[in-house]
């Protein structure tokens, strides 16, 4: 079993000095649908750069932790896993590249296509400037170069590259939960049943950047490996249709409701949309968030009206608008609602109404989606879907009658990604 020793931890200090740089939506999808090798090994070469800095930053993080909470076994096996990605990637060896190609690269660099300007990331504080130095991508992330012709090293290195962030992304499949894990252990010692703000930002630093590397990964192996869809550059779909998203979360969150409450017919979602809106989106992103804000609307309203009242249950409304900047999607239930004083409590991780549930031993989803509810993720972990990309997830509610969701999402997908230090 891998263990962090005192001679990586040195090194991890070393690169967590350094800053993360963000990648928007937009400029994922300059590379178009299949990139040349030459600029796909621009974008390998960025990434083995990056995500070492991303997985080190994690590290120290996990490592500086109360010890109330840090030594908990289960804590201890995440930050192994991130220490053990993290060496992997730096003694990854770099290509041979020869004088000739190096001059190629350059001179193309200088005539090649710039990436867009990023915008603040609304869903973030913004900061006052520190004096730190943060570098823009510029040429580090995006090169065309579709008439410079690869070596075979470089080929090599590529394809070892994207084998090496593939085995890091199958390793941290289970962090969610695992983390879960360690979250439960901590209240078990600490015996309290509520974890403190502390803690609720710690969680919500770490999963955001566990987002933000799962996303690269998983669109820079898509590049590589395909499938190679219409409208799709990696896992981005440039023409995502809102309301095909909305109708497969929908009969998916139904079906779920159905089989938890012994339903014949789970209660009837009404959807309002204005026709076909399409955008630029990462529809996993989109489906998960509109399945897991239904999911909490049918809880609400079957655990309000009981499993005997189902030809009777009143609808729940989901309604699709969008802008110039934003598309807002507002699902609305009669499923009592909530007190005002508890409205920040849903934000809280491992905080549930229902009756909690045990994580499996086993359990090992690359995206954490409970059965039902019981788990108290599903609404602090959408929020960060959200606010990955520039939008956002509020709640408005009134005790006694139902609760509004409100899931704003940034149209114009060139925001900056939310790099929480």
């Amino acid at each position: 079993m891998f263990k962090l020793n005192p001679q990586l931890y040195e090194k991890i200090k070393h690169f967590a000095k350094f800053p993360q740089t963000g990648v928007s939506l937009r400029q994922m999808v300059m590379f178009g649908q299949k990139p040349s090798p030459a600029t796909f090994f621009k974008a390998s070469q960025f990434l083995h750069e990056e995500l070492p800095i991303r997985l080190a930053h994690r590290v120290k993080e996990l490592d500086e932790l109360p010890r109330s909470l840090g030594d908990m076994p289960s804590i201890i096996k995440v930050k192994n896993w991130y220490a053990q990605s993290f060496q992997e990637l730096i003694e990854l060896p770099p290509p041979e590249i020869t004088s000739e190609l190096k001059a190629s690269f350059r001179d193309a660099a200088k005539n090649s296509q710039s990436l867009p300007q990023s915008s603040p990331n609304l869903a973030i504080p913004q900061s006052k400037p520190t004096g730190k130095y943060y570098p823009t991508i510029g040429h580090r992330y995006y090169n065309n170069f579709e008439n410079i012709k690869c070596t075979p090293p470089i080929l090599s290195y590529t394809d070892s590259f994207v084998k090496a962030i593939e085995n890091i992304k199958r390793r941290h499949d289970p962090v969610v939960t695992t983390m879960a894990q360690g979250i439960m252990e901590y209240k078990q010692h600490r015996k309290t049943s509520m974890i403190d703000a502390d803690v609720q930002q710690f969680l919500d630093r770490f999963y955001m950047s566990r987002i933000g590397i799962r996303m690269l990964i998983g669109q820079h192996s898509a590049l590589y490996r395909g499938p190679f869809m219409r409208n799709y550059v990696g896992v981005i779909c440039t023409r995502t249709n809102i309301k095909d998203i909305a109708q497969d979360a929908i009969a998916n969150a139904r079906f779920i409701c159905e089989d938890h409450y012994g339903l014949f017919r789970a209660p009837e979602v009404k959807m309002f949309c204005p026709g076909d809106i399409e955008f630029m989106y990462v529809p996993s992103h989109l489906n998960h968030m509109v399945f897991e804000l239904l999911k909490n609307s049918l809880r609400a309203v079957v655990e309000r009206f009981g499993p005997d009242y189902e030809d009777e249950y009143p609808p729940i409304k989901l309604v699709i608008a969008h802008g110039k900047e934003d598309i807002t999607i507002k699902i609305s239930d009669e499923g009592g609602g909530l007190p005002r004083s508890g409205i920040p409590v849903v934000w809280t991780y491992m905080y549930t109404t229902a009756q909690a549930q045990e994580l499996e031993p086993e359990f090992n989803k690359s995206e954490f989606k409970a059965p039902m509810a019981g788990f108290g993720y599903g609404l602090p972990i959408s929020r960060l879907y959200a606010r990955y990309f520039g939008g956002d997830l509020k709640l408005i509610s009134m005790e006694g009658y139902g609760t509004d969701a409100y899931l704003h999402l940034n149209r114009l997908s060139n925001s900056d990604e939310p790099l929480i230090m």
